[in-house]
């Protein structure tokens, strides 16, 4: 038997060395062959014209958590019990082999089994072939996951600043349509309007900042920071921590502000030994709730005023209107209290 196969070689014009050769070239060039293909780093499956496997590198195998004998000649569409069965799949290798053109850069999503939800871009061409005829498609995927999230977090975080930007140009508008000039000079103008913008800008500062779990009590602590004319002049009792969105910081901020500003001009604040006192509470539930009390104390006696000033209508305005909360004055001979109402977009966190 031996020897008819040896007759049968040299009848052909090899020999048995020559045999030898030519399967160490050919193991040679496939080996070489697929240490390229391994070299890419992403990953990449060569398809036959029916698309079973013929081949695949590292990088797919580790992208996708599967082994080589359960990939090399199997079917795409079978393989991890069918988690490449996709129909955007589907379609874009229908139109590569048959038209044997080229799709670059197609994006695929897909939540895989084991390794979670995949974004791709697949490009497939089929393989060159001096004769111009090939069966063979390449197939190279790249796993945009990550890129896409961090796209998405960007999209996200713009469109949150957009909105901010809005809301704040919108207050700054409201602020100087509202303004009355009405019975007071230039400078007392200014100086209630510049007023009022600064409460804006703080609280602007504080949106954009990393508040952290007291979002709330750092609100109140620097709303009312310039009105501290001594340690106890403002009573800032401990209340549980907030997370407030921008809209929440500014309107929160511009009542503090006119609630303090008030207090400085007619109320406790006006006199060395009133106070004012701060204090907060949330209602969780399915629409969480906080209540927000000022009340003061050791100030001259309070009379309600006979109509709306426009601090009064600035409060409503930025608790009402922009908020959806609202706001109950009350001003008690012994001192002017406000209780404050506001649905919360976050819930509170528990202490």
């Amino acid at each position: 038997m031996m020897g008819g196969k040896l007759i049968a070689c040299r009848a052909n014009g090899y020999s048995a060395m020559d045999l030898e050769d030519l399967y160490r070239i050919l193991r040679t060039g496939h080996v070489q062959a697929q240490g390229v293909v391994d070299t890419v780093p992403d990953p990449m499956l060569v398809l036959d014209s029916a698309l079973t496997v013929q081949s695949a590198n590292r990088a797919f195998f580790k992208t996708f958590a599967v082994e080589r004998y359960d990939t090399i000649g199997q079917h795409l569409y079978d393989l991890g019990n069918g988690q490449w069965d996709i129909p955007e799949l589907r379609h874009l290798l229908g139109e590569v082999i048959p038209k044997s053109s080229a799709v670059i850069d197609y994006k695929v999503e897909h939540d895989f089994p084991h390794i979670g939800k995949k974004v791709m871009l697949l490009t497939a061409r089929t393989v060159f072939n001096p004769d111009n005829v090939s069966h063979l498609m390449l197939l190279s995927i790249v796993d945009i996951t990550d890129r896409s999230r961090k796209e998405a977090e960007f999209e996200a975080v713009f469109g949150e600043l957009r909105h901010r930007l809005k809301n704040l140009l919108g207050l700054v508008r409201a602020l100087a349509n509202q303004t009355k000039t009405e019975g007071i000079s230039a400078e007392e103008y200014r100086t209630a309007f510049l007023g009022r913008l600064q409460a804006v800008v703080d609280a602007n500062d504080l949106a954009f900042s990393d508040h952290g779990e007291d979002g709330f009590e750092a609100l109140v602590a620097r709303a009312t920071k310039p009105f501290q004319t001594a340690p106890e002049t403002i009573i800032i009792e401990p209340g549980p921590s907030v997370t407030l969105v921008s809209k929440e910081i500014m309107s929160l901020s511009l009542l503090l502000h006119e609630l303090a500003t008030n207090a400085v001009k007619y109320g406790a604040l006006s006199v060395p030994a009133g106070t004012a006192r701060i204090r907060w509470e949330v209602e969780q539930g399915d629409h969480p709730l906080l209540r927000l009390s000022w009340r003061e104390s050791g100030g001259p006696p309070v009379r309600k005023p006979t109509s709306t000033g426009y601090g009064t209508q600035l409060i409503q305005f930025a608790i009402a209107y922009n908020l959806g909360g609202k706001v109950e004055q009350n001003y008690r001979t012994e001192g002017f209290e406000a209780e404050i109402i506001v649905p919360l977009e976050r819930a509170a966190r528990p202490d």
